[in-house]
């Protein structure tokens, strides 16, 4: 029988004893890790012909969630969709040769492919720039879309759907960049990561990295892609030693696509930026054809490039309702009608070089991992 008194009772105790027995997020993070976190809202959860979607409310914020792995959140998905698409967009236009003194009509890029982001915050990023005149994503779920255009609005939205330079196409990303004859000067994969019986392991195949490229403008043609988990220092089950008969180890894919990319491409360039909500640092890879330094300029550009580049293009895209951001770093009230760097969170000219400037640890273990995925030999991510 419960004591209906509180003679005696110590609140705090209470209290302590009842947060014990609350709802609780837990996501797998690598063979051993977990992310443990207080779940504080359900918004959303069903399923779909492809994947389980469930955007939560968490120690992150708004978070959207498919097949229990973390796609982004609230407090640093920024982080995550400028690194994604401004490196890329900002070096087809200087390949291109349009940037200077301002960008002038018609200057590159003009056409923008997105495999996969339903967030629709990958295609916000793009309507950003003002150069481009043609935006194509392609994604196969269209619930994920529908649900982020409900609950996830900040993302993009709405407004990103009604923008006359967007164009959705619910398919196969992979069919679509088959089956094209249109060319885009960037293309960008944001996609399910490479895991076992998931979606997108056809994406990031070299048999798929050939078409693409065949798929870009020249000579500025850019493709990059998400690529996973890229540890500042990589734990021991990251990358697999010859002979130790522990394929366990094989939990990363952030130098197999890398090497991949490099056996299409001039330049396969990885990069990577901490993103707090995936429990890791994140890895992308940028290749494109050129000379043979011009990897180094990439990695290397002034910081005053990128600064009046983003200056000169960079604009908000209407309607977009702004994110809670909590972050002292990032919390400011916008009008809607910025430009230039009061528009992005994240990238600018010192966040550019901080990109490129890959870990010792991190490089060392590149190196020695010379795996390639083919459709005969793929590899999968933890």
């Amino acid at each position: 029988m419960s004591d209906q008194t509180n003679a005696g009772h110590d609140n705090g105790a209470i209290e302590a004893q009842r947060a014990k027995g609350g709802f609780r997020y837990v996501e797998d993070v690598a063979p051993g890790l977990k992310l443990d976190m207080e779940l504080n809202t359900i918004h959303h959860t069903s399923l779909s012909d492809i994947q389980e979607v469930q955007v939560i409310d968490s120690y992150f914020g708004k978070t959207l969630v498919t097949d229990g792995k973390t796609q982004s959140a609230e407090h640093d998905e920024f982080v995550y969709h400028e690194s994604l698409v401004h490196p890329a967009l900002f070096w087809s236009a200087l390949l291109s040769g349009t940037t200077q003194p301002r960008p002038r009509p018609g200057a590159a890029p003009k056409s923008v492919f997105i495999g996969g982001g339903g967030e629709l915050a990958t295609a916000r990023e793009v309507l950003r720039h003002s150069t481009v005149a043609r935006l194509v994503m392609v994604d196969i779920d269209p619930q994920v879309i529908d649900v982020c255009k409900r609950f996830l609005p900040e993302w993009g939205g709405q407004a990103v759907l009604d923008h006359p330079k967007f164009q959705l196409v619910v398919g196969d990303a992979h069919e679509y960049l088959m089956k094209t004859d249109e060319t885009f000067d960037v293309i960008i994969m944001d996609i399910s990561d490479p895991i076992e019986a998931g979606p997108g392991i056809a994406l990031y195949t070299q048999e798929f990295y050939r078409r693409a490229k065949d798929v870009l403008s020249k000579p500025h043609g850019v493709f990059v892609t998400q690529a996973g988990s890229a540890d500042f220092v990589p734990h021991p089950h990251a990358f697999p030693e010859e002979g130790d008969g522990n394929d366990a180890r094989d939990t990363t894919c952030f130098a197999p696509i890398m090497n991949t990319l490099a056996t299409v491409f001039d330049h396969a360039v990885p990069y990577s930026c901490p993103v707090a909500s995936f429990g890791e640092d994140w890895g992308f890879v940028m290749a494109f054809d050129g000379g043979d330094g011009e990897a180094r300029v990439l990695k290397d550009l002034p910081c005053e490039v990128i600064d009046d580049m983003i200056e000169e293009r960079i604009g908000m895209v209407p309607g977009v309702p702004q994110h809670r951001y909590r972050s002292m770093g990032v919390k400011r009230p916008l009008r809607g009608d910025e430009v230039g760097k009061e528009v992005l969170k994240h990238y600018d000219g010192v966040s550019h070089r901080r990109l490129f400037a890959l870990s010792k640890p991190l490089r060392e273990a590149m190196k020695m991992d010379k795996r390639v995925m083919t459709v005969a030999n793929p590899v999968f991510m933890y």
